[in-house]
């Protein structure tokens, strides 16, 4: 039996971890066999690009260039983890697929929709995960959250216009697609694992 794909997206600091946490224990407890992934990352070779888009660099990082990284490190996720592990009959879990590039790059890098469709189109030919729950946070306190894990990276720097555009992007695509859930991360934490807890209930049982 084909296995699920589950996501969870959302701005720095909105929570991702602890929620996919608790996805993880939730189908566990299901006795559904279950991996994680993240975005970018996963593979050698993937996490190699990781490296490289989020290091600060002393030349101009095009923001074609960064979109096309973000591309290439997924399409080895994708070939190498996420699609044999579905096939096997497991469950993935993802740190982050294409709605990040397209809230990121399309919307905060402002790159249009005719390149990013054809990339996607190109890397993904048609694949989308079965349940995504976007964890929406506003940018100055998600940002604020991040800096409390360290320093910052080369995109958690590029400004609040740029998260504030992201958001936006990201709103617009889940109210677009009812596979995205939207769940508000700026509640008290154990409102959102309440939410998170019923919205997998709910994607169990249909």
């Amino acid at each position: 039996m084909q296995g699920k794909f589950i996501v969870v997206e959302g701005l720095e600091g909105a929570g991702k971890s602890s929620v996919i946490d608790l996805i993880v224990a939730r189908l566990k407890k299901a006795k559904i066999n279950c991996i994680t992934t993240r975005e970018p990352g996963g593979t050698p070779m993937a996490e190699a690009i990781r490296e490289c888009v989020k290091q600060p660099w002393q030349e101009q990082v095009a923001e074609e260039t960064e979109l096309m990284l973000m591309y290439a490190a997924r399409k080895q996720l994708m070939v190498n983890q996420i699609l044999p592990a579905l096939a096997s009959g497991q469950w993935v879990v993802g740190d982050r697929h294409d709605l990040s590039s397209q809230a990121y790059q399309g919307g905060g890098r402002q790159i249009c929709v005719k390149t990013m469709q054809m990339l996607s189109d190109i890397t993904l030919n048609g694949f989308k995960p079965c349940l995504t729950l976007y964890l929406d946070v506003q940018p100055e306190v998600g940002l604020e959250r991040a800096k409390g894990r360290g320093a910052l990276d080369r995109i958690e720097l590029s400004g609040l216009a740029f998260f504030e555009r992201t958001r936006q992007r990201y709103l617009e695509l889940a109210a677009a697609d009812k596979r995205i859930i939207t769940i508000d991360a700026m509640q008290p934490i154990e409102q959102v694992h309440a939410n998170v807890v019923a919205t997998v209930e709910n994607f169990l049982t249909c």
